[in-house]
């Protein structure tokens, strides 16, 4: 049998824990004179807090008959809330998932339930599932998916979906739901492999995440048959409703690509929708500038700005979110039995903690950050800096396929027919249109088109962060993505911008070439840096983060560069094949 999240402690744990209501057991932390969120009721209430170690063991008016050596709190003056969870993680935006575990329980999201792609794409079956075991050991309750799909062309996605990885996956404790479901299309066209996975998830009563940009009725019809269970791709309050009239959970989001909570709820009351049991809130898996506010603290403050009482904004982002998971016996309330996630507020007002318990473990005090320096062996687990032990030569500066990309916007692209000769050395100062080469992390494939849209001066940028790891390179010139290479491979991965005397920016990954070991206000300095050179040099977006993590992403329109080539996605065909080096 699959044991769940809710098998978290064990017997000789259990028992020790009902020592502490029997008296013969002190309790570790004693929460007093607490006003507490009833979540199951809506309502405050007022008593005592028993903790040991991570669990709550009793909430109400006594007081524990052993108190040797217990850390007594009075919340007098606090409104006590349960720990936030942020439900759709994607923790590889340059942060690692322990950076962004620490950034966001300091804040009170004390719970992440993460995209597992980058894991699945990075490491074997066994790193990433005892990577998985490892993470839990922090404060942190950090909880994961299980894809179906890579989300991109692979040339080895047999080995990446086999059977054994996908079961050991779903039926992993930690792994709390499958999806998130990019590649519906390929469901509804007859794909039972994807299918057996998705019957598979729901035998084990785990929730299955869509992803559905535009989906009408008919199609959310469909969804709902093949049993998916929430969205988090509302658009407006209209396309909210069609997601709860189906039946299925909708997340409203606020994210670096999409910030429209505001917007949403605001038209969500002008439809005259006041009841949020079916509402959750995620910032997405934003880039780190982006969350510079806050974590899920932000979002409860945008949705009361937009009239959502507190108590229905704080569950939006908690108990709403736990029982969607089916794991409220553990997470999202604060009662006997479940994870000692607490948040401490001064006012209403203000959703950001000036303490948070985080698995009984103080992660803020006093509204100071105190999470524990851990130092974390992501070597163990084969994430080391880059070494591209290969060079480029001239002979890779071929460009002769005939269809481009134009960009639309930070993350859809269109082809266009390249009418500029592309064998010579520099592209015109006058056109946004730049040199593109997709390069195998191994150097043994490219793939070389032009693309416009992505900016107008840029001599050379290089970047090891992409959704499969290879390597991109943009620039004006030949020399420009020479150059940009050279300065990537120095640096042994990441994001390198330059100009025709040298590096302007860069963003070290020092983690196989795709995450940061930096703390997450060292990475927002340096994305605010490489986003205003970038805009210096006619990048006209917002997110060039994501603008490079999707270049590869099936999951969106039209056309897509993929390590088997030029991708049509409505077609499900290659155009133009990658070339072997």
């Amino acid at each position: 049998m699959v044991k769940g999240f809710s098998h978290y402690w064990k017997r000789k744990e259990i028992r020790q824990q009902l020592d502490v209501i029997k008296g013969n057991r002190p309790p570790t932390k004693v929460i007093t004179n607490a006003k507490w969120l009833n979540s199951v009721r809506k309502s405050w209430m007022e008593g005592n807090i028993w903790i040991s170690h991570d669990r709550i063991v009793y909430v109400g008016k006594d007081m524990p008959i052993n108190m040797t050596g217990t850390e007594v709190i009075d919340a007098a003056d606090s409104y006590v809330v349960p720990g936030y969870i942020e439900h759709h993680s994607h923790p590889f935006l340059l942060y690692h998932p322990l950076t962004l575990a620490q950034y966001a329980s300091e804040r009170g999201t004390t719970t992440l339930i993460n995209d597992n792609l980058m894991l699945l794409l990075y490491l074997n079956k066994k790193k990433a599932l005892t990577l998985l075991d490892d993470l839990q050991k922090t404060p942190t309750t950090m909880l994961w998916w299980a894809r179906y799909d890579c989300q991109t062309e692979l040339i080895n996605e047999a080995d990446v979906l086999s059977y054994s990885n996908m079961k050991a996956w779903l039926d992993h404790p930690y792994v709390v739901q499958g999806g998130e479901l990019t590649d519906w299309p390929s469901v509804l066209q007859g794909d039972d492999s994807m299918l057996h996975w998705m019957l598979e998830t729901k035998d084990v009563r785990k929730p299955i995440e869509g992803h559905l940009p535009g989906a009408g009725e008919k199609t959310l019809t469909k969804m709902a048959l093949l049993g998916v269970d929430g969205d988090h791709e509302s658009m407006s309050g209209e396309e909210v409703l069609r997601r709860l009239d189906v039946g299925m959970t909708a997340s409203i989001r606020y994210s670096s690509i999409r910030p429209d909570l505001s917007r949403i709820i605001n038209e969500l009351h002008e439809l005259g929708l006041h009841d949020y049991d079916r509402l959750l809130m995620t910032t997405d898996g934003s880039s780190p500038e982006f969350l510079e506010n806050g974590m899920m603290d932000h979002l409860i403050k945008l949705a009361m700005e937009q009239g959502v009482p507190f108590i229905d904004a704080v569950g939006m982002c908690t108990y709403n979110v736990a029982r969607h998971y089916h794991m409220d016996d553990v997470v999202g309330m604060i009662a006997p039995g479940r994870l000692a996630n607490i948040n401490f507020l001064s006012s209403l007002s203000n959703p950001l903690p000036d303490h948070v318990l985080a698995k009984g473990e103080w992660v803020r005090k006093n509204g100071i950050p105190c999470f524990p320096d851990i130092q974390f062996p992501w070597e163990k687990y084969g994430f080391e800096p880059l070494n591209l032990d290969w060079d480029l030569t001239e002979k890779d500066f071929h460009f002769s396929i005939p269809a481009g990309l134009d960009m639309v916007n930070e993350v859809i692209l269109k082809p266009y027919r390249i009418e500029h000769d592309l064998t010579v050395e520099r592209l015109s100062d006058d056109s946004d249109e730049l040199y593109f080469m997709l390069i195998d992390r191994a150097g043994e494939w490219t793939v070389s088109t032009a693309i416009k849209g992505f900016g107008k001066n840029i001599e050379g940028l290089a970047s090891s962060y992409s959704n499969t790891g290879d390597i991109i390179l943009i620039g004006k010139s030949k020399k420009g993505l020479m150059s940009a290479f050279q300065e990537l491979k120095k640096q042994k991965g990441g994001i390198i911008l330059v100009d025709q005397d040298g590096p302007v920016t860069q963003i070290p990954l020092t983690l196989s070439g795709g995450l940061s070991s930096a703390p997450m206000e060292t990475l927002i300095n340096q994305e605010r840096k490489l986003k205003e050179a970038l805009k210096q040099r006619g990048y006209k977006f917002n997110d060039p983060i994501y603008s490079l993590l999707f270049f590869s992403s099936t999951h969106l329109p039209y056309v897509r560069v993929t390590q088997k080539g030029i991708f049509d996605v409505k077609q499900k065909k290659v155009l133009f094949p990658s070339i072997m080096r």
